[in-house]
C-alpha cells in the first residue's frame, strides 16, 4: 500500500518543546519527540494530562500555545496547508452525517480531499460495513459509526495515522480489525495512539507520558 511519501520510509514528524495553555494554565508544557516512518507511539496520561489537545495539534486541527511541530517528507519540510494530505484521523469527536449514508459519508470526505471513490467499497469491507453502506446513520449503532470513523482514517492511505481511542464502542471484531490496521500501518508509517487502555497502549513500541514529561521538566 503506497501512501503519499514520496519514497517508502520517508516521513518524519517532529516536536520541539511543544506548550498548550488555556486561560493561562498549561495543559501540556516541553513536549518533545522525533517520529519516523515505521513507527508507533502511544500518548497515555491521566484524564485532563492533555493526551486528545496534542493529537489534535498534530493533526493540525489545533494550534500549539508555543513550540514547534514539523511535518517532513523526504526531508522536505511539509507546508501547514498540505499536512492534512499526510494525516488519518480517528477520534470520539469526529462528525458525521446522519442523514447520509456510509458510502456518502465517505463519498464527501474523499470529494473534500480530491482522493476519488476507488477506495471506497475496500475500506468499507475491511471495517465490516459493506453490507450496510447504503443505510443511513441514523439507524448505526455506537459501534457501527466507530467503524466508519476508522474508515475515514485509511480512505486516502495516510502516511501518519492518528487514533484517539479507537477501539471505544468496537466488539471482539472491531477490536481485531483495529489492531490488524495498526499492525499493518507501524511497518512503514507513522502510527500514533492516544489512549489510557492497556491493549491500545500493546499495540504500539513506544510512549509518550505527559504525566512524566511535566514531572521530569519540573526536576529540571
Amino acid at each position: 500500500m503506497q501512501g503519499n511519501s514520496a519514497a517508502q520510509g520517508s516521513i518524519k514528524l517532529k516536536a520541539e518543546n511543544l506548550t498548550r495553555k488555556f486561560d493561562r494554565k498549561p495543559i501540556f508544557e516541553d513536549v518533545s519527540f522525533t517520529l519516523t516512518s515505521g513507527s508507533s507511539t502511544a500518548i497515555t496520561g491521566r484524564n485532563g494530562s492533555g493526551k486528545s489537545t496534542l493529537i489534535k495539534i498534530i493533526s493540525n486541527l489545533l494550534s500549539q500555545s508555543s513550540g514547534e511541530l514539523s511535518l517532513f517528507d523526504a526531508d522536505k519540510k511539509v507546508k501547514r496547508e498540505n499536512v492534512f494530505k499526510y494525516i488519518g484521523f480517528v477520534s470520539p469527536y469526529l462528525n458525521l452525517y446522519d442523514e447520509f449514508t456510509g458510502y456518502e459519508n465517505l463519498k464527501i470526505i474523499s470529494d473534500i480531499r480530491g482522493s476519488g471513490h476507488g477506495n471506497i467499497d475496500n475500506v468499507l469491507k475491511r471495517v465490516g460495513l459493506f453490507p450496510r453502506k447504503n443505510d443511513l446513520l441514523k439507524i448505526y449503532s455506537s459501534g457501527m459509526k466507530q467503524r466508519l470513523k476508522i474508515a475515514f482514517s485509511i480512505l486516502h492511505k495516510p502516511d501518519v495515522l492518528l487514533l484517539d481511542e479507537p477501539t471505544s464502542n468496537l466488539d471482539i471484531d472491531g477490536i481485531s480489525i483495529v489492531d490488524d490496521i495498526v499492525k499493518e500501518y507501524k511497518q512503514d508509517r507513522i502510527v500514533i495512539i492516544a489512549t489510557n487502555d492497556a491493549h491500545e497502549r500493546s499495540l504500539c513500541e513506544n510512549e509518550i507520558n505527559l504525566n512524566e514529561n511535566i514531572s521530569k521538566r519540573k526536576e529540571q
